[in-house]
């Protein structure tokens, strides 16, 4: 049986730890190049998997990254806007400076890797693009205007560019993962007892797992998904907030 990304070359944005590490593990044993493009280098060693030091709120920076990665590879068929952080407060003591934090990254680095990877994708005449969204861009959260607004907007860029990218006849797919909460390092800090709270507004009981994240996502990025675009994938355990 062949394997579902053979010879793909797949760019993982946050792809050193949490999510974005299981998506590049899981997409290497699938057969891809999964590169992880990330600010520090990843904490695991995997076949398959190159790291590329990358900031992308830095725009000079995404476009010197993607330059080197097809001028070694020739092609980028991936991508998964991943990389993402949290600056949590109520609205009224939400500072500017928390806000543009987790825009910058959340939003405008999606942006910034799109604008470039989607028009090469395009040219080629077929790839596919992955936004990682969350259960609070569908649903809103207390405490969470900059992370909501962020996660929510990648959803309505997404289903932009499945128009956009497609509009010549290229294949070209993008669509959103929308996980619940996934027991990441990010999440490692939260006391159980609000752990345990989330496990019970879920309908299988339970936080999820970045590998069954990382499973969505290779669905998508493969031709199992081939008339799937413009969608939002909600991975969640049936968790509504």
């Amino acid at each position: 049986m062949s394997k579902r990304l053979e010879g793909k070359i797949a760019v993982v944005t946050g792809g050193s730890a949490g999510i974005g590490a299981e998506c590049c593990k899981l997409f290497a044993s699938e057969g891809a190049v999964a590169i992880a493009a990330d600010m520090n280098p990843p904490s695991y060693e995997a076949p398959g998997v190159e790291f590329v030091k990358l900031n992308v709120t830095d725009p000079d920076n995404c476009k010197q990254v993607v330059d080197a990665i097809v001028a070694k590879h020739g092609k980028i068929d991936v991508l998964v806007n991943n990389a993402g952080i949290t600056r949590d407060a109520l609205i009224q003591k939400m500072t500017d400076d928390l806000w543009n934090a987790v825009i910058d990254v959340n939003l405008k680095g999606v942006f910034n890797m799109a604008r470039l990877i989607g028009p090469l994708m395009m040219e080629k005449g077929s790839g596919s693009i992955i936004n990682i969204s969350s259960v609070v861009g569908e649903f809103g959260n207390i405490g969470q205007t900059n992370y909501a607004a962020s996660k929510a907007g990648v959803i309505g860029m997404a289903k932009t560019w499945a128009k956009e990218f497609a509009r010549k006849g290229a294949a070209v797919r993008a669509n959103a993962i929308a996980p619940g909460y996934i027991m990441t390092d990010m999440m490692k800090t939260v006391p159980q007892d609000l752990l345990d709270k989330f496990a019970s507004l879920t309908m299988l009981g339970r936080l999820g797992q970045p590998e069954e994240i990382a499973r969505a996502a290779l669905f998508l990025a493969s031709d199992e998904s081939s008339y799937v675009t413009g969608h939002v994938l909600s991975v969640n355990g049936g968790m509504r907030l």
